[in-house]
């Protein structure tokens, strides 16, 4: 039986920088120069298939490509992440990444480039992908510590959002003045960056699994690897209402972000071509950035759970005025809010389940959760539009303000709610035990 006991404190350290760690600053600098790179193409990339095909439905066919794998892989990805090296797993994801994307420009050199030729090579990359993000999981709080985890991914979290906000505008600037496909040997350059600085962190990314000397067929061990973390997600009293919260909040933040330039023409009067509408991206950006970086000061104060309690029910509050705002000023203001409370929600519910998680199941738990929490936004996205098609922005707003309120009163009505710090701290030795 899990245990759940009451404490008026936050038992972990005070200090919670990270920066005097060689070893995460060199796994930060790395990670966020790939970040940047791959925050270029995801700008780039697009126009270089507009401009190939001059079809919209071609260029949206992009994104559905790249979503794929993670939903196909994801939980074999994460059980391979959790049997060998993750360090290895990670520099050869990179290492493969670069090569992919460089043979972009290659091609385009050579004037050999077609459409299916971006495909493929969208696939490959986005496949590259669950592998490292699966091991990334279990990185982090192996090289930091689980004590730190919070401080280093607050770190990382923000610079996230700066390139966010910084990167896009680069790539787009730059296709404008020479050549897309040129713009990335950029990414590639940073994938190799990033391999190259994981390789020579001097501190291990976790221990891996041990091997399974039963035999059995492959296949069934998969299986087995598979089902041990999904029965850990689903009985585990924090991540389980942490990962059904999660998907109730991106089920409406999918049709927010999806309906935002909607939103902006139909309720804000804002023409289809007003720059104005891009304000509204930009104040949430704002607002994820504040809410990552006060994450560790938050986590201090209030304890994960409660950070959870309060977000989701102010995510809920937001959403509802800024479904009857009808001015700008007002929308942005609101903005910031809304997205902040939506990033709060996702980055302390990562950081909570790293912590709770042990280092064998690092891979096979997070990625699981994440599939299942962020499942949400694709499936948001397309009912909010089908419903936005039929209704005002603002009743389609306030019927798919229905996820986040599921959320609010699962949430409340889960042991995240009668669950203190002290609580926490012993779930997170035990995890710490078990690893």
């Amino acid at each position: 039986m899990w245990p759940v006991v009451r404490s008026d404190r936050w038992r972990g350290p005070r200090s919670d920088s990270v920066w005097r760690d060689s070893a995460f600053r060199r796994f930060w600098a790395g990670h966020s120069v790939s970040l940047a790179g791959t925050a270029t193409t995801v700008v780039v990339l697009p126009i270089l298939v507009f401009q190939l095909t001059g079809s919209a439905s071609l260029t949206a066919l992009l994104l559905a490509i790249e979503a794929v794998p993670y939903l196909a892989f994801g939980l074999v990805a994460a059980t391979i992440a959790d049997r060998m090296n993750r360090r290895v797993l990670m520099v050869g994801c990179d290492l493969t990444n670069a090569a992919v994307v460089a043979s972009i420009p290659v091609a385009a050199a050579m004037g050999v480039l077609t459409i299916a030729h971006l495909y493929i090579a969208a696939l490959i990359s986005a496949t590259v992908f669950v592998g490292f993000d699966a091991a990334y999981f279990g990185a982090v709080p192996a090289i930091v510590g689980r004590r730190h985890v919070v401080a280093a991914n607050s770190v990382i979290g923000s610079t996230f959002q700066i390139v966010n906000v910084i990167a896009p505008a680069v790539g787009g600037a730059l296709a404008a003045l020479a050549s897309p496909a040129t713009v990335l040997w950029i990414d590639a350059g940073s994938f190799l960056v990033s391999a190259v600085v994981l390789a020579r962190i001097p501190r291990p990314f976790g221990t891996p699994a041990p091997a399974d000397t039963a035999g059995g067929r492959l296949v069934h061990r998969l299986a087995g690897d598979i089902a041990e973390g999904i029965r850990y997600v689903r009985r585990h009293p924090l991540i389980w209402p942490l990962t059904i919260s999660g998907f109730g909040t991106c089920l409406t933040g999918g049709a927010v972000l999806g309906l935002l330039v909607i939103y902006g023409v139909r309720q804000l009067g804002l023409a289809e071509d007003d720059a104005r509408l891009g304000w509204l991206y930009s104040s949430g950006a704002v607002g994820a950035l504040l809410t990552t970086i006060a994450l560790p000061r938050l986590t201090r104060q209030l304890g994960p759970p409660r950070i959870t309690l309060l977000a989701v029910a102010a995510n809920l509050v937001s959403l509802i005025v800024l479904a009857l705002s009808t001015t700008l000023p007002v929308a942005l203001v609101v903005m910031l809010v809304w997205q902040g409370t939506y990033s709060l929600v996702v980055i302390n519910g990562i950081t909570l389940r790293q912590q709770l998680t042990p280092d064998r199941l690092q891979g096979r738990v997070n990625v699981t959760a994440r599939m299942i929490a962020w499942g949400g936004q694709p499936f948001g996205a397309a009912i909010g539009g089908f419903i936005a098609d039929h209704a005002t922005i603002q009743l389609t707003y306030l019927v798919m303000g229905l996820g986040v309120a599921t959320s609010t009163a699962f949430v409340w009505l889960s042991p995240l709610r009668r669950t203190d710090v002290a609580a926490v701290s012993l779930l997170v030795s035990e995890a710490n035990q078990s690893s």
